[in-house]
């Protein structure tokens, strides 16, 4: 069946890239003005809507050539421009460090936006590639870079407002986008159906802590962003050291590095549903009271069974099915 798109429905994801662009254009007005808490809050709303487009578009089948030409323009201009003239602003007084500062962390943004862009026509890569981005994302680095200016509006004046903090900072970041470290995409995250309705709570109370102390939200966002690194570094390693490991869903990974684990702590994996038969016979499973004791061969007695061994065998089927019960086996069959 061909799909048929208007060309409303293919207009509405350039559109939403075009408000997200205006938005990240938005922000350096509201600094120049002076009203940062709405600058920080322009490049949010940039970084929101970034996150959109791509993925109406995909809904919606209406990807094109200048829709992704015009998502990297616009990307290059709300996290890269944009951040970089607020923070100038909000130092200003004609500092050449900082200028140098923001020409830096503006320059590595765009070069960063197009190794994305060629990454994208790369066939070579292993499979596991798309769960990753190669260094931070673009709207993750627009709002990392504004995270001393967002620690000085909710906390006032502190180290960490200091000029030569924040530009060392904003250099930090932009070493961050062009690295080749990995860094975990939401966009291949699936939720199991038993995690849906705590996931939802969760969104709640995040809507919440937005609106009731944005900033301090932010930041924490912010912060937990970069400590998730170090994980996306070992998860990306493992991965490439085991290729048995890659069509296989999360929660098989994560049997496969247990199973891995045990063998190399010296550790057999646990006993499932039956015991060998040579195995139950040799062993004798412990009653109450009673500690463990290995069966060996039974004495040879020219007059019959003695009344120990009659009392074992009248005691075969009660007790030691209680016991095979008790620790989770099944009684062999006959």
């Amino acid at each position: 069946m061909v799909r048929v798109t208007t060309p409303g429905i293919r207009l509405l994801p350039n559109a939403i890239t075009v408000l997200a662009l205006c938005a990240g254009l938005s922000a350096v007005q509201f600094a120049l003005s002076g009203n940062y808490p709405m600058a920080i809050a322009a490049i949010g709303i940039a970084a929101v809507l970034d996150s959109l487009d791509g993925r109406i578009a995909r809904l919606l089948d209406a990807t094109s050539k200048m829709g992704a030409e015009l998502d990297s323009l616009s990307d290059g201009i709300s996290f890269g421009v944009a951040p970089a003239l607020v923070l100038y602003v909000w130092h200003s007084g004609g500092d050449r460090v900082g200028w140098v500062a923001s020409l830096i962390f503006a320059v590595c943004m765009i070069l960063r936006l197009a190794r994305f862009n060629t990454l994208l026509d790369d066939t070579e890569q292993p499979p596991y590639a798309s769960e990753f981005f190669v260094g931070v994302p673009a709207p993750a680095g627009g709002l990392l870079a504004m995270l001393p200016l967002i620690l000085a509006e909710q906390f006032g004046e502190g180290w960490w407002s200091s000029q030569y903090v924040a530009w060392i900072w904003t250099i930090a970041i932009a070493a961050l986008l062009i690295s080749r470290i990995p860094t975990l995409s939401l966009k291949t995250v699936r939720a199991p159906a038993k995690a849906i309705a705590p996931l939802l709570v969760g969104v709640g109370l995040l809507a919440a802590a937005i609106i009731q102390f944005p900033l301090v939200a932010l930041a924490i966002a912010l912060v937990l962003y970069l400590a998730h690194i170090p994980y996306s570094v070992y998860r990306h390693r493992w991965l490439a050291e085991h290729p048995e490991a890659w069509a296989v869903p999360p929660r098989e990974r994560r049997a496969i590095r247990r199973a891995r684990g045990q063998r190399r702590l010296g550790l057999r994996p646990p006993l499932r549903r039956r015991v060998a038969g040579a195995a139950m016979r040799a062993v004798r499973l412990p009653r109450n009271g009673e500690q463990h004791v290995a069966r060996g061969p039974r004495p040879v007695s020219g007059s019959g069974p003695s009344s120990l061994d009659t009392k074992d065998r009248g005691n075969d089927r009660g007790p030691r099915r209680r016991s095979w019960r008790r620790i989770g086996l099944r009684q062999r069959g006959k």
